[in-house]
């Protein structure tokens, strides 16, 4: 955790939280969930409050896509690998042995718990600067293909159309095993749905099988 707390140039007051954003579910107690909730919200914020100072002439649309890049998963486990955040992960074996030190949807998770426990422990201009130093600039994202949420946010706003949302429906399996469901809809509209064995690969599920229907028409 020291390797990690000097990459960030942020020595933890308390070492705890750092340690429970890095704490996998796989671990069952004080894993890195509730931070990651609060994580996601601090990051949505930090960006919105940044895009709207850096870019005055844009309009909702196009500052609401540029933060959908930059809080995307290809943007956090890009961060996270700079920072060699899946070296400090505590994990499981069953976990590690599958790749879960370098899975994007893990280093995503782990990151937005990471920035939640800097905003606890050192509080909303720290998490700020975290945001400053580490995150991309849009042009420099590395997402992938199968980003498929991206991918309906850019073809739902082509024409001017309204921003996609997510809600997850369902889930099944143990802790450790997780089967969720996800639903995308748009304008309150049920475009599709898909499964994953995490939230944000369901919701990459159903962003894809709604892309692959809107195309057909």
């Amino acid at each position: 955790m020291q390797e990690l707390m000097n990459a960030l140039s942020y020595q933890f007051k308390d070492p705890g939280l750092l340690r429970q954003a890095l704490t996998h579910p796989s671990m069952g107690k004080n894993d890195n969930q509730r931070l990651e909730f609060l994580g996601d919200a601090v990051l949505q914020y930090i960006m919105s409050d940044m895009l709207y100072a850096s870019h005055p002439e844009s309009q909702e649309g196009s500052l609401t896509h540029l933060r959908a890049l930059l809080v995307c998963e290809a943007a956090l486990s890009q961060v996270a690998r700079g920072l060699h955040v899946g070296e400090a992960l505590i994990m499981d074996k069953g976990e590690e042995m599958t790749g879960g030190r370098d899975k994007p949807s893990v280093l995503c998770d782990a990151m937005e718990a990471i920035l939640a426990a800097v905003y606890l422990d050192g509080g909303m201009e720290e998490a700020r600067r975290i945001v400053k130093t580490f995150w991309p600039k849009p042009e420099e994202v590395s997402r992938p293909m199968q980003d498929s949420k991206g991918a309906l946010q850019e073809f739902l706003q082509k024409d001017g159309g309204s921003t996609p949302t997510y809600e997850i429906i369902a889930q099944s399996g143990p802790p450790h095993d997780r089967v969720f469901e996800a639903a995308v809809f748009r304008d309150g509209v049920r475009l599709a749905e898909g499964s994953g064995r995490t939230k944000k690969q369901a919701e990459q599920a159903a962003a894809l099988a709604a892309l692959e229907q809107l195309k057909k028409g």
